[in-house]
């Protein structure tokens, strides 16, 4: 056992200085008690209760990332600073409709952006999460526009090889507008349309006066693309497979109602005509019972 050891700064009869620990306080570390290697009685490992990790971990409470699922949590959000305020967007779940929005290059002297906008690449209204989809692409739209305008700009709106279920909504298309930078509303020149449908007419003459009159003037239709490339350079401007195929069966369907209307005249029945005068005579057909012809359609004669 250890002595009983009192220090004390003073010196007295009763305290030990530095200096007498190795005569007085020798310590017999022979004397004392440890365990053996085949004792129990220290068994810490065994007798401590152990933390349940795998519980924890089962439980979601502590979330461990591999360095690859760390990379792709990082690339699924976004940040993207629409007006004075930053929103993340949902990469991941907007990635097959990306698409929407492209650079189509400039046009004219500067940098006068032409933002392609492709309806046919928008969700369809029929899907479980469409709220939070065109929530997460409403931002992705404004982001982008931000980040691609510099100066001036227009906006090709692709609206051919679109169902009405992936036209996106009134309100929609309404709060895209007004989210728009003021600078944004001011810089844009003109909104072309391609290939408007009945439904889209409709619907702008609808609004027509809920719209500003300097807005309006900047809406312009287009029906081909041959129209499109003779008010925008088409070299940069990527047109989707969808749109091209809906324009060749559209010629199609074009040629072959004229090609109908033009046999359709040929089987007409012609019409003899007096040469100098406007009076147009029916035509007769020959009897040859009688051997003369005859005059449809006669008027009987009294006698």
């Amino acid at each position: 056992m250890a002595p009983d050891i009192s220090l004390t700064l003073d010196p007295s009869d009763g305290s030990v200085l530095s200096d007498d620990l190795d005569e007085s306080g020798e310590i017999d570390l022979d004397g004392l008690d440890t365990p053996s290697e085949n004792s129990n009685e220290f068994e810490w490992e065994d007798d401590l209760p152990k933390p349940k990790t795998t519980e924890i971990i089962r439980k979601g409470s502590i979330t461990e990332y591999t360095a690859a699922e760390e990379k792709e949590d990082g690339r699924r959000w976004r940040m993207f600073r629409i007006g004075e305020q930053d929103h993340r967007v949902d990469m991941k779940a907007i990635e097959p409709y990306k698409k929407v929005i492209s650079h189509g290059g400039y046009y004219g002297d500067g940098l006068n952006a032409i933002v392609v906008f492709a309806v046919c690449f928008m969700p369809e209204s029929g899907q479980p999460n469409y709220r939070y989809l065109m929530d997460n692409l409403f931002k992705y739209v404004i982001g982008t526009l931000e980040l691609l305008v510099a100066e001036n700009y227009m906006i090709v709106y692709l609206n051919g090889a679109t169902t009405r279920r992936k036209m996106p909504s009134l309100g929609w298309l309404r709060k895209c507008y007004q989210q728009i930078d003021r600078r944004l509303r001011k810089n844009l020149k003109s909104l072309i349309i391609v290939h408007p449908s009945w439904f889209i007419r409709t619907l702008l003459a609808v609004t027509r006066p809920f719209i500003s009159s300097k807005f309006s003037q900047k809406i312009r239709y287009v029906f081909n693309l041959a129209e499109l490339a003779e008010l925008v350079p088409m070299e940069y401007v990527g047109i989707p497979e969808c749109i091209k195929q809906y324009e060749e069966e559209k010629l199609k369907k074009k040629q072959k109602r004229v090609d109908q209307e033009l046999n359709g005249k040929q089987d007409e029945p012609k019409s003899e005509h007096i040469a100098g005068s406007s009076t147009v005579l029916p035509r007769t057909h020959f009897r040859p019972e009688s051997g003369c012809p005859s005059i449809p359609n006669r008027v009987p004669t009294r006698g």
